[in-house]
């Protein structure tokens, strides 16, 4: 039986299906497009009047969303494990908590984060001048995410534009619609201002195309590196700014010292869970050789003891693959390995409830591995672990960062203060010790990566801060007439600033007094005198 995925009927409707039974999940119509101008001029009326709250009302609507998901969690770990074919708490561990804690983090830090900085000077030269930094909302950003967390990244950005001070387009991917929907539902429990928040649902082209097309102001986009690169050279022509969230291929490191049980239950997790398809997950290890075949014994049987299948009664631990295209990316990766040499020492055990119209790819580990293979260069982004041996840490480095993508890696040591120096030469914009891809779910933790991973930050304050732009206010203390250094020009007016060189690099304390008063007598005659 063919596995089907989302179907857009142009300009009609769009159609869901259960990754892990091929079973239709819902149809929705589609966003008429030319309506987006008007959506577009709602949201910026809309936003007019909600960056004028002060940030305090902004976090008492927005923390009415955190009730709505503890109330209906159940109903939210359904939805996205319908749909994405993850189990029921793998839905609820890596996307319904999260949302909770966002909601949490951002209403309580937005305002010490955002608040407007005085601005020390620079130099006694502009003892007259004073200046601060404010943070102004973009106004209408879009948000494009991916399928492979539909709630969690979707919802925290939401979260960061809201409390910001923007107004939010949201599309969401076409085979999680529901998820989308249910973002509605949780946004709609705060009782924002009409237009404020707007879900669309059509092709991704398309709406990332209209949303260029009527000036949104910014655009955060989650998904591959071929289709960010697409949006950005799209974007280049209206110079529309982007936050890009792309792919990874992270590695984790092994050193011999590695307590092993705690770094193959860590492999483990954090390389199957959601069926591998997590941007930050582990797609690669490196294991020192002293421990290399203890490791690959250990994760080994770890590997065979997982069972992946429909989430019927909780008793998986592995899901679906979304689509069926990623399915074919995943096996065409483990298919080119073997043919290079690779051996497939481990696999899941399928539970009674994967039928075979389901996407199931089996949690898979794999030894003999190199960097010719396809498996140790691109993103994979499913539930595959190839393990490689290396001598010494230098060499364990340079295979970590032999790569275009730089979103996370980890290292796995007792040595703390040496993984601590290890962290800073990989590549990567986080870095864990001990555990992997967990930091997705701290809000107080930046998210993006080096390379082709992505331009600028989620999460955080920095994420926060890509949620506005920063303003210069500057103003005289005292208003004289005329600065040092505006007309009329004369003779005096160089040697004037010479002196005012001088001053802010003396040669010595002689040529600073010198300096000090021939510049104070002109300023004084200059900036309180008229301009005859």
């Amino acid at each position: 039986m063919k596995k089907p995925t989302a179907k857009a009927k142009p300009g009609k409707t769009t159609v869901t299906y259960n990754p892990a039974t091929g079973e239709k999940v819902a149809e929705y119509a589609n966003t008429d497009l030319k309506k987006f101008p008007a959506i577009v001029a709602k949201a910026r009326k809309a936003q007019a009047e909600w960056a004028k709250l002060p940030m305090r009302q902004r976090a008492k609507h927005v923390l009415r969303m955190r009730a709505y998901i503890t109330e209906h969690a159940d109903e939210l770990a359904r939805i996205v494990s319908l749909e994405n074919g993850k189990s029921r708490t793998d839905a609820l561990a890596t996307e319904v908590i999260p949302c909770s804690l966002s909601v949490r983090w951002y209403a309580q830090n937005a305002s010490a984060v955002l608040k407007e900085k005085t601005l020390s000077r620079s130099s006694w030269l502009f003892f007259n001048k004073q200046s601060k930094v404010i943070r102004v909302p973009w106004g209408v950003v879009g948000i494009i995410s991916p399928w492979n967390y539909p709630l969690s990244i979707p919802f925290g950005e939401v979260i960061m534009a809201l409390m910001a001070g923007n107004a939010v387009i949201l599309k969401v991917a076409a085979v999680t619609l529901s998820c989308g929907k249910a973002i509605e539902d949780i946004v709609r429990s705060a009782d924002l201002p009409e237009g404020l928040f707007t879900h669309v649902i059509g092709s991704g082209g398309e709406v990332s195309t209209a949303m260029i097309d009527q000036g949104i102001n910014k655009i955060f986009f989650t998904g591959s590196v071929p289709t960010g690169k697409k949006l950005m050279a799209q974007a280049a022509a209206k110079l529309v700014p982007l936050s890009l969230e792309l792919g990874g291929k992270d590695p984790m490191i092994v050193l011999s010292d590695a307590n092993l049980e705690r770094a193959t239950n860590g492999a483990a997790w954090a390389g199957y869970q959601n069926a591998g398809q997590s941007c930050g997950g582990v797609e690669r290890i490196y294991v020192q050789s002293g421990v290399y075949k203890e490791f690959v014994e250990l994760l080994a049987r770890k590997t065979s003891a997982i069972r992946h299948g429909a989430d019927v009664d909780f008793n998986v631990d592995m899901g679906a693959v979304t689509t069926k295209d990623q399915y074919n990316t995943i096996k065409s990766h483990l298919v080119s390995a073997v043919k290079k040499g690779a051996k497939v020492v481990a696999e899941s055990q399928a539970a009674a409830s994967a039928n075979k119209a389901g996407n199931f790819f089996p949690a898979t580990l794999v030894t003999n591995v190199n960097h010719s293979m396809p498996l140790m260069r691109e993103e994979t982004f499913g539930p595959i672990l190839p393990v490689m041996k290396f001598e010494e840490i230098d060499e364990a480095i340079a295979l970590a960062n032999d790569c275009s993508m730089g979103l996370t890696a980890s290292i796995w040591t007792k040595n703390t203060k040496l993984a601590k120096k290890i962290a800073p030469q990989i590549q990567a914009g986080a870095i864990t010790i001990n555990d992997h891809l967990y930091t997705h779910g701290l809000s107080e933790t930046p998210w993006g990566g080096f390379k082709e991973s992505g331009l600028g930050r989620t999460h955080s304050a920095l994420g926060l801060e890509e949620m506005t732009q920063p303003q210069v206010v500057n103003w005289d203390i005292m208003n004289p007439p005329r600065n040092l250094w505006w007309f009329p020009f004369s003779p005096e007016t160089y040697n004037a600033l010479k002196s005012a060189l001088i001053f802010s690099a003396p040669r010595g304390p002689l040529s600073w007094i010198k300096a000090s008063l021939h510049l104070a007598v002109f300023s004084v005659k200059k900036m309180f005198s008229k301009w005859d």
